[in-house]
This record gives structure tokens, sequence and C-alpha cells, in this order.
């Protein structure tokens, strides 16, 4: 006889359930019988298009802006065959689904018109790269120590999985604000080469900072194994810089310290 519904592994089973699609297709799933089978993947496919047309509007507004132009609302993917066939695959809130929601949504912007936005492969990869950053496991309740105040107790810093690097030609950070207020005429972006680092915080906020090649280089050099005065080297800082830059690296959740073995 099953457990009753208030059983909190039950209700955690179903959550489950309801979130991810290998899972609600498993015979793990399928034996214990919890469910109507096909009311849950109605309402999981629910779920599904709500969690991913927030995201989509929220992570690509800027490439949303320009749907008069393009004719490409990204969020439009969700109810294409594209989507339909991905449903069984979908994880809500994993990485590997917001990679593929996330180039559901650039193809079919891709798709528009785009003569006039030369800039457009790089607002997409822009959008697309926020929304897979944001993706993944977070931490709900805080209840570890601030870690730019321990960095002398701790081992050598090291880059957090999931942070990117950007590097465009256009220098978007001028223009994406011109595009979300009225405008006549598509607004241009200086060419410029620009690099940006997007980063998320232990709790899911994402963060964009243009970065310099110090930081950049700082970034890319912090593995986990290199000592801060061999960073400090490598990266042509001085030991005030490295210290500043690292603390703001670990603000937004680019670098972290872990523990010493």
């Amino acid at each position: 006889m099953p457990r009753p519904v208030s059983d909190r592994a039950v209700q955690d089973t179903i959550i489950r359930a309801l979130a991810d699609a290998p899972f609600r297709g498993s015979p793990e799933w399928r034996l214990q019988e919890l469910a109507n089978q096909d009311r849950v993947d109605r309402f999981a496919r629910f779920l599904a298009r709500h969690f991913y047309h927030e995201r989509l509007v929220h992570f690509f507004k800027y490439s949303r802006a320009l749907a008069r132009t393009t004719g490409r609302a990204p969020e439009a993917v969700l109810t294409n065959a594209g989507f339909e066939a991905l449903f069984p695959t979908l994880v809500l809130g994993s990485r590997a689904s917001a990679v593929a929601v996330a180039r559901l949504g650039v193809d079919h912007v891709r798709g528009g018109t785009t003569a006039g936005i030369p800039y457009m492969e790089e607002l997409l990869s822009y959008g697309q790269a926020m929304m897979v950053v944001e993706s993944g496991a977070r931490v709900w309740r805080d209840g570890t120590p601030d870690e730019t105040k321990h960095q002398n107790q701790w081992s050598a810093p090291m880059r957090v999985e999931g942070t990117m690097l950007l590097d465009l030609t256009y220098d978007l950070p001028v223009v994406l604000p011109q595009l979300l207020q009225p405008w006549t005429e598509v607004p241009q972006p200086p060419r410029e080469p620009t690099r940006l680092l997007i980063a998320r915080s232990r709790h899911g906020r994402v963060s964009v900072a243009r970065t310099t090649t110090a930081i950049a280089t700082l970034f890319e050099l912090a593995d986990g194994r290199k000592s801060l005065e061999d960073l400090a080297r490598d990266a042509g800082l001085r030991p005030a810089e490295l210290e500043a830059t690292l603390e703001g690296l670990v603000d937004i959740g680019a670098v972290r310290f872990s523990t010493g073995s």
C-alpha cells in the first residue's frame, strides 16, 4: 500500500518527477505509482514552459527589445517543435538544460531579420552566457565564512566552474540600456574590443563586469594550485592590487578559496 501523500519522502519524489524528465520516465518513478502519469506530464510541461519563459525573457531581454526589427522574440521558441523534442531530457535548473534551451532561443532569433544589427550575434552570445551562468546548484542557506576575510588562512584561489569570459568586438555595455529605451533607429554600439566576465554568486545572483587583461589573466591563472605570490607575479599585479582584484572576483562569484587538504 502506498505511503500517505503527507510523507515528506513522497512529496520530494513527486517534486523531483515534475522537475526532472529523465527521472519521470524511469522505472524507479513509474513503479511507485504515486500519481497519474498523464497529469504529471501535463503539469511538468506547464512548469517547464513557465520556468524557461521567465529565463528567456529576462536573460535575452536585449535581443527581445529588437523583436520589432528581427520579428523574433526568444521566448516564442517554447511553443515550437524544438522545445517539445527537448522536453523528455529537461531537468529544470540544470546547466545542461539551460544550454539546450538557450541554444533554441538563439537559433530562433538568428533566423529572423538581423540586417542593420551587426552586433546581433554578440548580443545573442551575451544572453546565452547569462542564462547558462545562472543555472546550476546554488546555496540556499548561508553558513560559510566570508572567504575574502580568511584568504591568508586558506589555500590558493581557484576559478568557479561556470564563470565565463566573453570576448566581443563591440562595446555592448554602451548600447544595452539604449535598447530598453524608446528608439526609432536601431541603436549602435562602438566597434571596440570588449571583454566581459560573467559570474554567479553562490546564491544565484548573476554579475557582469568589464575585465582588463590583468583581471582576465588572474582569473585564468587561478587554478587552486598557484600561491598568491605566484599569481601576483604572473598577472603583473602588486600585492595590494592582487588583494583588491581577488576580493572583487570573490564577491561576484568568479573565484573562490578552498580549504587546504
